[in-house]
């Protein structure tokens, strides 16, 4: 199995079920632990941790991006990241599904992306399904939030700091709590 056929097949949405799966998935938590193992345990320039979180994540990320370690996914080559990115320490991104994070996002410590899901039934509950995290710009993400599969959060919006987001936020809002639901709108100041 290939990233890009692994790519397309977790689109779909279906179980991760199949030993082909299961081996690629191993694999590729292996190779993306090697690189965070050492993104961890060092102090690295900016620069420097640009150029890992490239060989992580399979692509070029953009010169503006900053993160800040420790950093860890379990796959890795499953986030898009775009401008102006800043990501705090601790962050964890279980990637397999998916993550988008659009320009000028800023992440908070300890915030995790959860793209996989367990099947309720016990009979389904080996099983684990994928759908993607998709953030838009300038959307600002608390401290010890959670966000789970198959959530879109709009333009602007704001998690408040230990939110657990289970369903799609809006433009220009902000939500919090467990689950996380709207506290307010946001009005742009004039």
């Amino acid at each position: 199995m290939t990233i890009n056929e692994f790519k397309n097949y977790v689109k779909t949405g279906r179980a991760l079920s199949s030993e082909e799966i299961h081996l690629f998935m191993d694999e590729m938590s292996n190779a993306a632990r090697r690189i965070t193992f050492r993104l961890n345990t060092a102090y690295y320039t900016p620069a420097e941790v640009r150029a890992l979180l490239s060989d992580l994540f399979g692509y070029e990320v953009p010169a503006s991006l900053r993160v800040f370690p420790p950093f860890y996914t379990d796959f890795g080559k499953n986030i898009t990241v775009g401008e102006n990115v800043f990501i705090n320490a601790c962050c964890h991104f279980q990637d397999h599904g998916g993550v988008v994070i659009g320009d000028g996002c800023q992440i908070g410590h300890n915030v995790v992306f959860a793209t996989l899901n367990h099947g309720l039934s016990p009979e389904d509950r080996k099983n684990t399904y994928p759908a993607p995290i998709v953030l838009g710009k300038n959307v600002w993400v608390g401290s010890n939030s959670t966000i789970l599969q198959g959530v879109t959060i709009g333009d602007n919006a704001v998690v408040a700091a230990g939110a657990v987001v289970a369903k799609d936020v809006p433009a220009n809002v902000v939500v919090g709590g467990v689950p996380a639901k709207i506290i307010k709108k946001i009005t742009t100041e004039e």
